[in-house]
């Protein structure tokens, strides 16, 4: 059993979570900074080969959600141990199909993930609040590090203390709203662009070249992020038949928005679009005001994206028979369950004042640990649980994830070192 189905995080997930609040979290989960860099990956790509490459992308992105909930179904049906509740999570399958080293390499690969997301909404709120004052982050007095440290430190490891998925429902559908209200916004001024056109496609390019289309699906993978909620979510729910439907449309409804988002964003800029594209918006109150309902959408969005974080931390750290059940007990182990949290946002919060570029380090984050986390594992749970009773076509679709998935990770790596 794994260490983590113990986890203090863990108690109480299953509260019974309706489709609406589920659907509500796997938007949440989904949407975040990864939007704003879509206009500039389709910049880099070019408008036709970016939508194919974000269609793509939330496809393959549900297909192996699916690959991870038909594994765990397969291994309910041959799980012997009667006490397991068959609630489990990522780290359980990896360890099911291959066994400690699974669990780590899942485990770890989960926390890069999730860091790489986390970091980066600390970054772009940084950023963008700092921008709302007079020259902030150029010298000024209020710096992106001093918003991550002064105020996102304090506010977010308040957040975190929600132990439940479906507690953050409220959150969810706050932050929802402030998403939508925000994209709406940046679309109203991109189409009041394309309008004094008049020719929106001219100067346009629908192909920009072969190099920027993995650099536009490293965008994409990072945009679909949360993968890794994906069995907590429906866990969550209190009829989990319906999960699949309601995933469905979360997925199908995403994509959408991210391909209108993009297109239109790079058709109003063009070659000006920057990795933010909230940093083309022209400097009035209206501008602000976007920036933080944003800002404020994936504050609230940061707790969905420490859920995994925290629940194989303390997973570790209060594993039955481990160092800190052994000798912390009652309130005093409640208490070390908050200092922990306290402490995986604080190091988060050091690393987001050392980032440079939001748009390359989305890419890289996307290109590799995102690339592994949805495609490469879910396969190879796939292949190693339900291969051998799968169609020939099925087991080579789940090989075509896999190199896909390899592919990106390796291009990633490549792109990195090239740089240094």
């Amino acid at each position: 059993m794994g260490a983590e189905a113990k986890a203090p995080l863990l108690e109480g997930r299953r509260s019974g979570a309706t489709p609406a609040q589920t659907l509500g979290n796997i938007v949440v989960s989904i949407v975040g900074t990864g939007v704003l860099g879509l206009p500039y990956a389709f910049r880099t790509a070019g408008w036709l080969a970016g939508a194919l490459g974000v269609a793509g992308a939330g496809a393959a992105t549900f297909y192996c959600m699916l690959l991870l909930l038909e594994s765990r179904d397969k291994l309910r049906e041959q799980e012997a141990d009667e006490q397991h509740d068959g609630n489990y999570t990522y780290g359980d399958l990896g360890e099911k199909c291959f066994g400690r080293i699974g669990r780590y390499f899942t485990e770890v690969t989960i926390i890069l993930s999730q860091t790489g997301g986390s970091v980066a909404y600390l970054v772009f709120i940084g950023q963008n609040v700092c921008s709302v004052f007079p020259n902030g982050g150029d010298g000024g007095p209020v710096s992106p590090a001093a918003v991550v440290l002064a105020v996102l430190l304090p506010a977010e490891a308040a957040l975190t203390f929600i132990r439940s998925l479906s507690s953050l429902a409220p959150c969810s559908i706050l932050a929802d709203a402030c998403t939508v209200l925000a994209v709406a916004t940046v679309v109203k001024e991109d189409l009041q662009l394309l309008a004094a056109r008049g020719r929106p496609f001219d100067g346009r390019s629908a192909f920009a070249g072969l190099w920027g289309v993995p650099f536009a699906c490293g965008v994409a993978l990072f945009c679909f992020e949360g993968f890794c909620l994906t069995l907590a979510l429906e866990a969550s729910m209190s009829d989990r038949k319906r999960f699949r439907p309601v995933l469905l449309q979360a997925i199908a409804g995403v994509t959408v928005v991210y391909v209108s988002f993009g297109v239109c964003g790079y058709l109003a800029y063009g070659d000006a679009t920057r990795d933010i594209v909230t940093l083309n918006l022209p400097n009035n109150w209206s501008t602000a005001a976007v920036k933080i309902a944003l800002c404020i959408a994936l504050a609230l969005t940061f707790p969905m994206m420490m859920h995994p974080i925290h629940e194989i931390v303390e997973g570790w750290l209060f594993a039955p028979g481990g160092w800190a059940r052994k000798r912390c007990c009652g309130a005093v182990q409640r208490a070390a369950v908050q200092l922990s949290r306290v402490a995986v946002v604080a190091a988060l919060a050091a690393v987001a004042c050392f980032v440079p570029a939001f748009g390359t380090f989305a890419s890289f984050v996307g290109s590799t640990v995102c690339a592994l986390l949805s495609f490469v594992l879910p396969a190879l749970f796939h292949l190693r649980v339900v291969g051998a009773a799968a169609s020939p076509w099925r087991r080579a679709v789940d090989y075509g994830f896999l190199l896909l998935g390899l592919a990106f990770a390796a291009r990633g790596l490549y792109t990195v070192a090239s740089r240094h």
